[in-house]
């Protein structure tokens, strides 16, 4: 999908190499002057290899500083039916937390419900984006995680992975492990996912 570079999903040391390498290409010039970018790289790195993500991915637009998009499949008890993630969206809300900005639900093109949660550090630098994906028919949601270490073009990153998640198809597998995994399309081939894009 234009926009979206998925990256090899490997070791920490390769994964975060490689994330690195394709965010200061991106980034241009200015990539000498962020700190932000090596920060990003390793703990997204960090956070795909310890819950088995299937996806890890730059995210860039034109108009923006680049974005890490780590993508996994979780287990959960019990298969989410639409209200049900609806109500999720509440229950998060009343969690709140701080740099809580937005959260709303919404429809991928399949019919899957959606509830995504918007953070604004409470520094005010950068932003997230959490989206998750309940698999109706399986115990299983895909979690998707977008994080711009700037915040800078963050409409447009943020239009970019919706039009991404819109595309989520699950697979007729049963299978939801219990960490994540991938909930699209893996980079580059790797095997055995139980939902793509």
């Amino acid at each position: 999908m234009r926009g979206v570079t998925p990256v090899q999903v490997s070791s920490v040391e390769a994964t975060s190499a490689e994330l690195l390498s394709l965010l200061r290409q991106v980034r241009g010039p200015d990539r000498a002057r962020d700190p932000g970018l090596e920060v990003a790289a390793t703990q997204a790195a960090e956070l795909a290899l310890r819950h088995d993500a299937g996806v890890v991915a730059v995210v860039e637009h034109p108009n923006a500083d680049p974005a890490v998009l780590v993508a996994g499949l979780v287990a959960v008890k019990r298969a989410l039916t639409p209200a049900a993630a609806e109500e999720l969206c509440f229950h998060l809300a009343d969690a709140g937390g701080p740099g809580l900005k937005e959260m709303t639900t919404a429809t991928t093109a399949a019919g899957y419900p959606v509830v995504i949660v918007e953070r604004v550090p409470v520094d005010g630098v950068g932003a997230q984006l959490q989206i998750v994906v309940p698999d109706p028919a399986h115990p299983r949601i895909a979690v998707f995680t977008l994080h711009s270490p700037s915040g800078r073009g963050w409409l447009e990153l943020a239009g970019i992975t919706g039009r991404f998640v819109n595309g989520v198809q699950f697979t007729s597998s049963a299978r939801g492990g219990g960490t994540p995994s991938a909930a699209a399309r893996p980079a580059r081939g790797r095997p055995g996912r139980s939902a793509s894009h």
